[in-house]
């Protein structure tokens, strides 16, 4: 019986192999920051930006999907090939996509670090371990795990950090007990008038409603196999993959608006975030929280330090091997980034929370491309896109204008 139901499931969850790996790609220590931010400052408010990034973030998996299907191309590619100015416009987003993510790791290292630096001195007061030598560690074993592993063991330890950090985050919710009405009331759009908000809702889009995300979907489809005859997977894939980040966003915001929230806490510091976890109380809840960000945390890193030999893959349209010299190279290289902030005077959760709301600012360039590219019936043929595609493709892009803006105001009146 057991084995009947244990086969069922898996064969459940190969059907959304792509949207289980983005889960883990988006829903890392960049989301936990953020919406934990969001929920300390201003409660349950902003959820409206959670609820249209996520919505958004749908329409754009689903074209970019469609548009990799149809071709049986990789994004960047395609937009190189097809488009008159792709070449540059291509080279922009490669290089673009690879700066917000290497700030974005030197932000999860440096929360990961604190957290775990903090763990040793709750197990033993005389246990002085230095985030440098945390750091050290961390980035060898990734870079074992990198020269030796291969994409399917990445896609399964993502899975299994997803459903670690979700599970503990559902059981401080449950015993949170929000006010729903605030929730309610969270999904009607307002701004609110402190300094730093259009900031932090620029963040919320970018990590959600991630450009990355999106030309990282056109290669994990084309890693998976997936041809046109795959369409209607793609779009369940997309649903079932917008939809946990919807869920799992909102608790993270929802058990931050129960506890920092109430307590007055703002998350400048990262140990704040232990107080999260405050509902269980005691040394065992500080760990649950640690545990579970951490394992955000390498569920974040494995894509970051894959982004770009996997761009570079793209862009070119060569083969990708994650054992070949190119992966192996600019993936060590991408993990020395790990050490930024132990030469940086930036709080963690600061440079997390930057790194994002750069994401957001990246988001119409690769809105503008595949909103062109799926209209031309050269490319799509009878898959071209019909009006009410259009039209959510064109939402998404002015959606990523005002996010844009919102990011620019943010750093010049920070």
């Amino acid at each position: 019986m057991f084995k009947q139901v244990s086969k069922k499931a898996l064969a459940a969850l190969s059907l959304v192999g792509p949207g289980l790996f983005l889960i883990g790609y988006n829903i890392g220590t960049g989301s936990v920051t953020t919406m934990a931010k969001a929920g300390a400052q201003y409660g349950m408010s902003l959820f409206w930006a959670v609820i249209l990034s996520c919505i958004f973030t749908y329409i754009l998996m689903v074209a970019y999907g469609q548009l990799t299907l149809v071709t049986g191309k990789t994004a960047l590619y395609t937009i190189k090939t097809k488009l008159r100015y792709g070449k540059p416009l291509a080279l922009y987003i490669l290089m673009a996509l690879i700066l917000g993510e290497l700030l974005a790791l030197m932000g999860i290292f440096g929360i990961v670090t604190d957290l775990l630096q903090e763990g040793f001195q709750l197990m033993n007061d005389d246990w002085e371990v230095s985030t440098m030598t945390i750091t050290a560690v961390l980035v060898l074993a990734l870079f074992a795990l990198l020269y030796h592993g291969r994409y399917a063991t990445f896609e399964k330890i993502l899975t299994g950090f997803v459903i670690l950090m979700g599970l503990s985050f559902i059981l401080v919710f449950l015993m949170v007990k929000p006010d729903f009405g605030q929730i309610v009331k969270g999904m009607v759009p307002q701004i609110p008038k402190q300094a730093g908000a259009f900031g932090l809702i620029a963040a919320m889009a970018g990590t959600t409603c991630s450009a990355a995300v999106f030309i990282i979907r056109s290669i994990v489809i084309s890693e998976k196999g997936w041809t046109i005859a795959n369409l209607q997977t793609e779009k369940r894939d997309a649903f079932v993959s917008a939809s946990m980040m919807l869920f799992l966003s909102g608790i993270i915001m929802a058990v931050s608006a129960g506890t920092l929230h109430l307590m007055g806490l703002e998350l400048t510091n990262t140990v704040e975030m232990i107080q999260l976890f405050q509902p269980l109380g005691g040394k065992t809840a500080a760990f649950l929280l640690i545990l579970g960000i951490t394992g955000a945390a390498l569920s974040t890193v494995f894509p970051i330090i894959l982004i770009a030999p996997w761009l570079i893959c793209d862009y070119t349209g060569k083969e990708r091997n994650i054992q070949s010299p190119l992966f192996r190279i600019l993936g060590g290289i991408g993990l020395l980034f790990g050490f930024g902030l132990q030469f940086i005077e930036e709080r963690p959760p600061a440079m997390m929370i930057f790194s994002q709301a750069f994401q957001a600012c990246i988001l119409p360039a690769v809105v503008i491309p595949v909103l062109i590219l799926i209209n031309r019936k050269d490319i799509m043929g009878k898959y071209t896109a019909n009006l009410k595609k259009n039209i959510g493709i064109i939402a998404v892009l002015i959606f990523g204008l005002i996010t844009s803006y919102f990011a620019i105001s943010g750093l010049i009146y920070k």
